[in-house]
């Protein structure tokens, strides 16, 4: 059986729940760093030629928000590794400047790009009439080992669960003011053409808002080197898709309480304006939406966690398919569906299963108690038909 990812809870200030996660995520922050690390190697970059990039990168993320930069101090000296891998492992891309490298850029492009279906079941749509918010996040196979489910206790704002990559502030989660956050990834001829904040800390920042309004307002708003798809919802049945630009946000509300996302522009008015990029590295992504939908579509007003658990363990078109099993990708890097994070921000309930192509085993991880170890639920007799 593969095993669940583990729970870090932390609190406190910003450097001390930093270095709680480095601390207790050392050896998955150091398998994340190693991984990345070999990446760079092939870009002939020296570590002190990484060092500077990201000392010059530092002062867009600490115009953001300083406390994101303590904590990520607080990581390095908890895991005991230096600072400069602890930023990388938050905004690897960003800091590189791709815009002003394209050498650099044309290597990462030929590493392949992290995929990811994204989905919200509105509250009118669902059986229950509470909202359902999900994601398949598709990237590199061996991430399974080098993520982790963090529970922040907030000192200054609402608690905060999210599954991320460990050393890493946030990717997918939820918060106990009922904001959750989901991403995919999106491409465009605007991408690198300005520094901007990493898209990690624009999530981190969404769950930090206790406001739905702000919450929206820094996904927005707030300028970005990379183009990225961000699903943003709150418990009380409010949900909005954002296609950011780098430089532009595009908004696209679900149909009939359902909304479902994966990795090419959707929004009419983004089509026009931008040149869409991402298709060439993921081309299933023309039909991983639509099949969601198709399967999800039937059951509105009456969606159960498990009609979407179902669909996004779709196999059809295997191994191209919506849950995706190991396999390598249009660049030749072996990729998977590493995990299916499903939620229910309403409950403060965050459903867990790694590799659910191989393995429909989820654990259970809770914003308000400890997480449910010997419930593991299984859900191997979800079949699509």
């Amino acid at each position: 059986m593969i095993e669940p990812f583990p729970l870090i809870d932390v609190s406190g200030a910003p450097f001390e729940r930093g270095f709680q996660h480095g601390n207790l995520a050392e050896k998955r922050i150091r398998a994340g760093v190693a991984h990345y690390m070999a990446q760079l190697k092939k870009l002939s970059l020296t570590p002190n030629e990484v060092k500077q990039l990201v000392e010059e990168y530092l002062p867009v993320m600490e115009a953001f928000d300083a406390n994101h930069v303590k904590e990520m101090r607080g990581i390095a000296q908890g895991s005991g590794l230096p600072f400069e891998d602890i930023v990388l492992l938050n905004a690897r891309t960003e800091i590189l400047k791709l815009g002003e490298r394209p050498h650099l850029r044309k290597l990462l492009t030929e590493q392949g790009a992290d995929g990811c279906t994204g989905l919200m079941v509105l509250p009118e749509a669902s059986e229950r009439r509470t909202l359902i918010h999900a994601l398949n996040w598709d990237w590199k196979r061996d991430c399974v080992d080098s993520s982790i489910v963090l529970r922040i206790r907030n000192d200054d704002g609402p608690d905060i669960l999210t599954f991320t990559e460990a050393g890493t502030l946030a990717r997918a989660g939820l918060n106990a003011a009922g904001v959750a956050i989901t991403g995919n990834y999106l491409e465009c001829d605007r991408d690198y053409s300005q520094v901007g904040v990493p898209i990690s800390l624009v999530r981190r920042k969404v769950l930090e808002n206790e406001h739905l309004a702000l919450a929206m307002h820094a996904v927005c708003t707030t300028q970005k080197s990379a183009s990225s798809n961000m699903m943003v919802s709150h418990a009380a049945g409010i949900g909005i898709n954002f296609e950011c630009a780098p430089n532009e946000a595009f908004q696209i509300l679900p149909e009939r309480g359902l909304m479902v996302h994966a990795n090419h522009w959707i929004n009419v008015p983004a089509r026009i304006k931008l040149l869409e990029k991402g298709i060439a590295a993921m081309p299933d992504t023309l039909y991983r939406d639509t099949r969601v939908r198709m399967l999800l579509e039937p059951k509105v007003g009456a969606i159960t966690v498990d009609d979407v658990k179902a669909a996004l363990f779709d196999e059809l078109l295997s191994p191209w398919s919506v849950c995706r099993p190991p396999r390598l990708n249009t660049a030749g890097v072996m990729t998977a569906t590493v995990a299916m994070v499903v939620m229910q921000p309403e409950a403060g309930i965050m459903e867990v299963a790694p590799l659910p192509a191989l393995n429909r085993h989820f654990t259970t991880y809770r914003l308000g108690a400890q997480v449910d170890v010997g419930e593991k639920k299984s859900h191997a007799d979800i079949r699509v038909q």
